[in-house]
Protein backbone atom coordinates (compact mmCIF):
# COMPACT_ATOMS: atom_id res chain seq x y z
CA UNK A 1 0.00 0.00 0.00
CA UNK A 2 2.85 2.38 0.74
CA UNK A 3 6.38 1.77 -0.46
CA UNK A 4 7.82 3.90 2.31
CA UNK A 5 6.32 6.44 4.64
CA UNK A 6 7.77 9.80 3.67
CA UNK A 7 8.66 10.92 0.16
CA UNK A 8 12.20 12.13 -0.30
CA UNK A 9 12.83 14.30 -3.33
CA UNK A 10 16.41 13.36 -3.99
CA UNK A 11 18.75 11.70 -6.41
CA UNK A 12 19.50 12.51 -10.01
CA UNK A 13 17.07 12.01 -12.84
CA UNK A 14 17.63 11.98 -16.56
CA UNK A 15 14.49 14.06 -17.02
CA UNK A 16 11.79 15.73 -15.01
CA UNK A 17 8.78 13.62 -14.12
CA UNK A 18 5.15 14.53 -13.53
CA UNK A 19 3.25 12.99 -10.62
CA UNK A 20 -0.49 13.36 -10.00
CA UNK A 21 -2.35 13.28 -6.71
CA UNK A 22 -6.08 12.54 -6.99
CA UNK A 23 -8.04 13.27 -3.80
CA UNK A 24 -11.60 11.96 -4.15
CA UNK A 25 -13.84 13.76 -1.68
CA UNK A 26 -17.53 13.33 -0.99
CA UNK A 27 -18.40 16.60 -2.72
CA UNK A 28 -15.25 17.68 -4.57
CA UNK A 29 -12.47 15.91 -6.46
CA UNK A 30 -9.08 17.60 -6.08
CA UNK A 31 -6.14 17.08 -8.44
CA UNK A 32 -2.58 18.33 -8.09
CA UNK A 33 0.11 17.78 -10.73
CA UNK A 34 3.73 18.26 -9.67
CA UNK A 35 6.90 18.27 -11.72
CA UNK A 36 9.66 16.68 -9.65
CA UNK A 37 13.22 17.34 -10.78
CA UNK A 38 16.55 16.80 -9.04
CA UNK A 39 16.33 19.78 -6.68
CA UNK A 40 12.95 21.40 -7.41
CA UNK A 41 9.31 20.48 -7.01
CA UNK A 42 7.05 22.62 -9.18
CA UNK A 43 3.28 22.96 -9.36
CA UNK A 44 2.12 22.16 -12.90
CA UNK A 45 -1.65 22.14 -12.51
CA UNK A 46 -4.45 21.98 -9.95
CA UNK A 47 -8.18 21.53 -10.25
CA UNK A 48 -11.24 21.19 -8.04
CA UNK A 49 -14.16 19.44 -9.72
CA UNK A 50 -17.58 18.90 -8.10
CA UNK A 51 -18.39 15.22 -7.58
CA UNK A 52 -21.46 13.95 -9.42
CA UNK A 53 -23.73 10.92 -9.22
CA UNK A 54 -21.62 9.16 -11.86
CA UNK A 55 -17.96 9.33 -10.73
CA UNK A 56 -16.75 7.63 -13.91
CA UNK A 57 -17.93 10.60 -15.97
CA UNK A 58 -16.15 12.96 -13.57
CA UNK A 59 -12.88 11.05 -13.94
CA UNK A 60 -13.25 10.86 -17.73
CA UNK A 61 -13.75 14.61 -17.88
CA UNK A 62 -10.69 15.24 -15.73
CA UNK A 63 -8.57 12.79 -17.73
CA UNK A 64 -9.41 14.54 -20.98
CA UNK A 65 -9.19 18.12 -19.75
CA UNK A 66 -5.95 17.71 -17.81
CA UNK A 67 -4.12 15.01 -19.79
CA UNK A 68 -4.10 12.50 -16.95
CA UNK A 69 -2.73 8.97 -17.27
CA UNK A 70 -1.54 7.57 -13.93
CA UNK A 71 -2.62 8.88 -10.53
CA UNK A 72 -1.91 8.35 -6.83
CA UNK A 73 -5.04 7.97 -4.70
CA UNK A 74 -5.96 7.76 -1.02
CA UNK A 75 -8.70 6.38 1.22
CA UNK A 76 -10.24 7.33 4.54
CA UNK A 77 -13.29 6.52 6.63
CA UNK A 78 -14.68 3.44 8.39
CA UNK A 79 -13.34 1.02 5.74
CA UNK A 80 -9.74 1.95 6.54
CA UNK A 81 -7.50 1.28 9.53
CA UNK A 82 -4.15 2.77 10.51
CA UNK A 83 -2.27 1.78 13.66
CA UNK A 84 1.13 2.09 15.35
CA UNK A 85 2.19 -1.30 16.74
CA UNK A 86 5.23 -2.53 18.64
CA UNK A 87 6.75 -5.60 16.99
CA UNK A 88 9.77 -7.73 17.88
CA UNK A 89 12.72 -6.40 15.92
CA UNK A 90 12.95 -7.96 12.44
CA UNK A 91 13.82 -7.11 8.85
CA UNK A 92 11.37 -5.56 6.40
CA UNK A 93 10.90 -8.86 4.48
CA UNK A 94 10.27 -10.68 7.76
CA UNK A 95 7.70 -8.02 8.69
CA UNK A 96 5.77 -8.65 5.49
CA UNK A 97 5.45 -12.31 6.46
CA UNK A 98 4.62 -11.56 10.08
CA UNK A 99 1.83 -9.10 9.32
CA UNK A 100 -0.73 -11.71 8.36
CA UNK A 101 -0.15 -13.62 11.58
CA UNK A 102 0.10 -10.74 14.06
CA UNK A 103 -2.31 -8.01 13.00
CA UNK A 104 -5.76 -9.56 13.42
CA UNK A 105 -6.08 -8.28 16.98
CA UNK A 106 -5.35 -4.74 15.77
CA UNK A 107 -7.98 -4.44 13.02
CA UNK A 108 -11.78 -4.79 13.27
CA UNK A 109 -12.18 -6.73 10.00
CA UNK A 110 -11.42 -10.33 9.03
CA UNK A 111 -8.02 -10.54 7.34
CA UNK A 112 -9.59 -12.08 4.23
CA UNK A 113 -11.57 -8.85 3.71
CA UNK A 114 -8.67 -6.37 3.69
CA UNK A 115 -5.54 -5.38 1.84
CA UNK A 116 -2.70 -4.88 4.33
CA UNK A 117 0.64 -3.14 4.33
CA UNK A 118 3.12 -2.05 6.96
CA UNK A 119 6.43 -0.26 7.31
CA UNK A 120 9.01 0.16 10.05
CA UNK A 121 8.98 3.63 11.65
CA UNK A 122 11.60 3.02 14.35
CA UNK A 123 13.82 -0.02 14.82
CA UNK A 124 15.58 1.03 18.02
CA UNK A 125 12.93 0.70 20.74
CA UNK A 126 13.85 -0.83 24.12
CA UNK A 127 13.63 -4.60 24.68
CA UNK A 128 14.61 -5.37 21.08
CA UNK A 129 11.34 -3.94 19.74
CA UNK A 130 10.47 -1.76 16.75
CA UNK A 131 7.59 0.58 15.92
CA UNK A 132 5.56 -0.47 12.88
CA UNK A 133 2.94 1.50 10.98
CA UNK A 134 0.07 -0.74 9.85
CA UNK A 135 -2.50 0.26 7.22
CA UNK A 136 -5.48 -1.69 5.93
CA UNK A 137 -8.32 -1.01 3.49
CA UNK A 138 -11.37 -3.21 2.98
CA UNK A 139 -11.15 -4.99 -0.36
CA UNK A 140 -14.70 -4.20 -1.48
CA UNK A 141 -14.21 -0.48 -0.84
CA UNK A 142 -10.86 -0.54 -2.63
CA UNK A 143 -12.19 -2.52 -5.60
CA UNK A 144 -15.14 -0.19 -6.11
CA UNK A 145 -12.93 2.90 -6.15
CA UNK A 146 -10.38 1.29 -8.48
CA UNK A 147 -13.12 0.23 -10.88
CA UNK A 148 -14.41 3.79 -11.19
CA UNK A 149 -10.93 5.09 -11.92
CA UNK A 150 -9.91 2.34 -14.32
CA UNK A 151 -13.23 2.46 -16.20
CA UNK A 152 -12.43 6.11 -16.86
CA UNK A 153 -9.19 5.06 -18.55
CA UNK A 154 -6.82 6.00 -15.72
CA UNK A 155 -4.12 3.92 -14.08
CA UNK A 156 -3.37 3.87 -10.35
CA UNK A 157 0.26 4.06 -9.25
CA UNK A 158 0.10 4.32 -5.47
CA UNK A 159 -2.66 3.70 -2.92
CA UNK A 160 -2.36 5.66 0.31
CA UNK A 161 -4.33 6.63 3.42
CA UNK A 162 -5.53 10.27 3.60
CA UNK A 163 -3.83 10.96 6.92
CA UNK A 164 -0.47 9.69 5.64
CA UNK A 165 -0.74 11.85 2.52
CA UNK A 166 -1.37 14.85 4.78
CA UNK A 167 1.67 14.04 6.91
CA UNK A 168 3.74 13.59 3.77
CA UNK A 169 2.77 17.08 2.52
CA UNK A 170 3.40 18.64 5.92
CA UNK A 171 6.80 16.98 6.38
CA UNK A 172 7.93 18.10 2.93
CA UNK A 173 6.90 21.72 3.44
CA UNK A 174 7.73 22.14 7.13
CA UNK A 175 9.59 19.09 8.41
CA UNK A 176 12.35 19.41 11.00
CA UNK A 177 11.97 23.20 11.26
CA UNK A 178 8.65 22.72 13.04
CA UNK A 179 9.50 19.63 15.11
CA UNK A 180 12.84 20.74 16.50
CA UNK A 181 12.66 20.97 20.29
CA UNK A 182 8.86 21.17 20.33
CA UNK A 183 5.96 19.07 21.47
CA UNK A 184 4.01 16.82 19.12
CA UNK A 185 1.77 18.53 16.58
CA UNK A 186 -1.61 17.54 15.20
CA UNK A 187 -2.93 17.85 11.67
CA UNK A 188 -6.68 18.41 11.53
CA UNK A 189 -8.18 18.02 8.07
CA UNK A 190 -11.91 18.78 7.95
CA UNK A 191 -13.70 17.33 4.94
CA UNK A 192 -17.37 17.30 4.07
CA UNK A 193 -18.22 14.19 6.10
CA UNK A 194 -14.98 13.15 7.85
CA UNK A 195 -12.34 14.92 9.90
CA UNK A 196 -8.85 13.35 9.83
CA UNK A 197 -6.83 13.73 13.03
CA UNK A 198 -3.13 12.89 12.82
CA UNK A 199 -0.68 13.35 15.69
CA UNK A 200 2.96 13.56 14.62
CA UNK A 201 6.00 13.16 16.83
CA UNK A 202 9.43 13.89 15.36
CA UNK A 203 7.97 13.66 11.86
CA UNK A 204 6.39 10.24 12.39
CA UNK A 205 2.68 9.37 12.75
CA UNK A 206 1.72 8.26 16.24
CA UNK A 207 -2.08 8.50 16.17
CA UNK A 208 -4.30 8.70 13.08
CA UNK A 209 -8.06 8.67 13.35
CA UNK A 210 -11.09 9.52 11.21
CA UNK A 211 -13.93 11.30 13.04
CA UNK A 212 -17.39 11.02 11.48
CA UNK A 213 -18.06 14.75 11.76
CA UNK A 214 -17.33 17.17 8.93
CA UNK A 215 -18.38 20.37 7.22
CA UNK A 216 -21.78 18.95 6.27
CA UNK A 217 -22.71 18.61 9.95
CA UNK A 218 -22.21 22.34 10.41
CA UNK A 219 -24.13 23.15 7.23
CA UNK A 220 -27.02 20.87 8.19
CA UNK A 221 -27.29 22.53 11.60
CA UNK A 222 -27.42 25.98 9.99
CA UNK A 223 -30.09 24.72 7.59
CA UNK A 224 -32.24 23.51 10.49
CA UNK A 225 -31.83 26.61 12.63
CA UNK A 226 -32.18 29.18 9.83
CA UNK A 227 -34.94 27.31 8.01
CA UNK A 228 -33.14 27.33 4.64
CA UNK A 229 -32.10 24.62 2.20
CA UNK A 230 -28.67 23.00 2.33
CA UNK A 231 -27.17 25.09 -0.49
CA UNK A 232 -28.32 28.34 1.11
CA UNK A 233 -26.98 27.18 4.47
CA UNK A 234 -23.59 26.47 2.88
CA UNK A 235 -23.51 30.01 1.48
CA UNK A 236 -24.44 31.45 4.88
CA UNK A 237 -21.68 29.44 6.52
CA UNK A 238 -19.01 30.75 4.16
CA UNK A 239 -20.35 34.28 3.66
CA UNK A 240 -22.42 35.36 6.68
CA UNK A 241 -23.87 38.86 6.54
CA UNK A 242 -23.87 41.40 9.36
CA UNK A 243 -24.34 39.79 12.76
CA UNK A 244 -25.09 36.36 11.27
CA UNK A 245 -21.55 35.14 12.02
CA UNK A 246 -21.94 35.57 15.79
CA UNK A 247 -25.41 34.02 15.79
CA UNK A 248 -24.18 31.14 13.64
CA UNK A 249 -21.37 30.28 16.06
CA UNK A 250 -23.90 30.10 18.89
CA UNK A 251 -26.18 27.85 16.85
CA UNK A 252 -23.24 25.56 16.02
CA UNK A 253 -22.13 25.13 19.64
CA UNK A 254 -23.33 21.52 19.86
CA UNK A 255 -21.53 20.45 16.68
CA UNK A 256 -18.33 22.16 17.81
CA UNK A 257 -18.57 20.54 21.25
CA UNK A 258 -18.98 17.07 19.72
CA UNK A 259 -16.06 17.57 17.35
CA UNK A 260 -13.88 19.01 20.12
CA UNK A 261 -14.66 16.05 22.38
CA UNK A 262 -13.65 13.57 19.67
CA UNK A 263 -10.40 15.42 19.01
CA UNK A 264 -9.65 15.56 22.74
CA UNK A 265 -10.20 11.80 22.98
CA UNK A 266 -7.49 11.31 20.34
CA UNK A 267 -5.14 13.67 22.18
CA UNK A 268 -5.77 11.93 25.52
CA UNK A 269 -5.03 8.54 23.98
CA UNK A 270 -1.76 9.80 22.53
CA UNK A 271 -0.72 11.43 25.79
CA UNK A 272 -1.47 8.20 27.68
CA UNK A 273 0.97 6.38 25.38
CA UNK A 274 3.70 9.03 25.22
CA UNK A 275 5.74 11.29 27.44
CA UNK A 276 4.84 14.20 25.15
CA UNK A 277 1.66 16.18 24.51
CA UNK A 278 0.16 18.03 21.55
CA UNK A 279 1.49 21.56 21.42
CA UNK A 280 -0.06 22.90 18.23
CA UNK A 281 -2.77 22.12 15.67
CA UNK A 282 -2.40 22.70 11.94
CA UNK A 283 -5.72 23.02 10.14
CA UNK A 284 -6.81 22.23 6.59
CA UNK A 285 -9.80 21.03 4.59
CA UNK A 286 -12.79 22.69 2.94
CA UNK A 287 -15.00 21.91 5.94
CA UNK A 288 -12.97 24.33 8.09
CA UNK A 289 -13.39 27.32 5.78
CA UNK A 290 -15.81 29.49 7.65
CA UNK A 291 -15.41 32.46 9.96
CA UNK A 292 -14.56 31.55 13.52
CA UNK A 293 -13.81 27.85 13.00
CA UNK A 294 -10.11 28.12 13.84
CA UNK A 295 -10.70 30.26 16.92
CA UNK A 296 -13.49 28.01 18.22
CA UNK A 297 -11.40 24.84 17.98
CA UNK A 298 -8.48 26.59 19.65
CA UNK A 299 -10.71 27.73 22.51
CA UNK A 300 -12.28 24.30 23.03
CA UNK A 301 -8.94 22.50 23.16
CA UNK A 302 -6.78 25.19 24.72
CA UNK A 303 -4.18 24.78 21.96
CA UNK A 304 -2.97 27.15 19.25
CA UNK A 305 -4.48 26.50 15.81
CA UNK A 306 -3.37 27.80 12.42
CA UNK A 307 -3.85 26.94 8.76
CA UNK A 308 -0.80 25.62 6.92
CA UNK A 309 0.50 26.08 3.39
CA UNK A 310 0.83 22.80 1.49
CA UNK A 311 2.79 24.58 -1.27
CA UNK A 312 5.20 26.43 1.01
CA UNK A 313 8.30 24.80 -0.53
CA UNK A 314 6.83 24.02 -3.93
CA UNK A 315 7.62 26.34 -6.80
CA UNK A 316 4.56 28.03 -8.28
CA UNK A 317 5.10 29.29 -11.83
CA UNK A 318 2.92 31.85 -13.54
CA UNK A 319 0.56 29.23 -14.93
CA UNK A 320 -0.79 28.75 -11.43
CA UNK A 321 -2.95 31.84 -11.01
CA UNK A 322 -2.25 32.97 -7.46
CA UNK A 323 -5.64 34.61 -7.06
CA UNK A 324 -7.43 31.40 -8.06
CA UNK A 325 -5.17 29.25 -5.92
CA UNK A 326 -5.40 31.22 -2.69
CA UNK A 327 -9.05 30.52 -1.72
CA UNK A 328 -8.76 26.76 -2.41
CA UNK A 329 -5.23 26.15 -1.16
CA UNK A 330 -6.23 24.54 2.13
CA UNK A 331 -8.32 21.97 0.24
CA UNK A 332 -5.33 20.66 -1.74
CA UNK A 333 -3.25 19.24 1.14
CA UNK A 334 -4.08 15.56 0.58
CA UNK A 335 -3.64 15.83 -3.20
CA UNK A 336 -0.23 17.51 -2.72
CA UNK A 337 0.88 14.76 -0.35
CA UNK A 338 -0.17 12.15 -2.92
CA UNK A 339 1.60 13.88 -5.80
CA UNK A 340 4.81 13.99 -3.74
CA UNK A 341 4.82 10.18 -3.65
CA UNK A 342 7.19 9.05 -6.41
Amino acid sequence: MFAKFSSKISGKSARDKIFVGLDIGTQVVKIVKLRIAQDVVELVDFVLEPMQADPIEVFKKLKSAHSLEAVNIAFSGPSTVIRDINFPKMTAPELKQALKFEVQKHIPFPLAEVNLDGCILKDDLPDNKMLVLLAAVKKDFLSQRLKFIEDAGLKVNIIEIDSLALINAFNFNYGSDDYSGKKAIALLNVGATITNVSIIEDGLPRVSRDIQIGGNNFTQKISEVMGVDFRSAENLKINPAGDQAARMMTDLETVFTNLGAEIRTSFDYYESQSASSVGKIYLSGGGSLFTGFKEKISGLLGIGVEYWDCLSKIKQPNIADAEKLKPVLTQLNVAVGLALRK
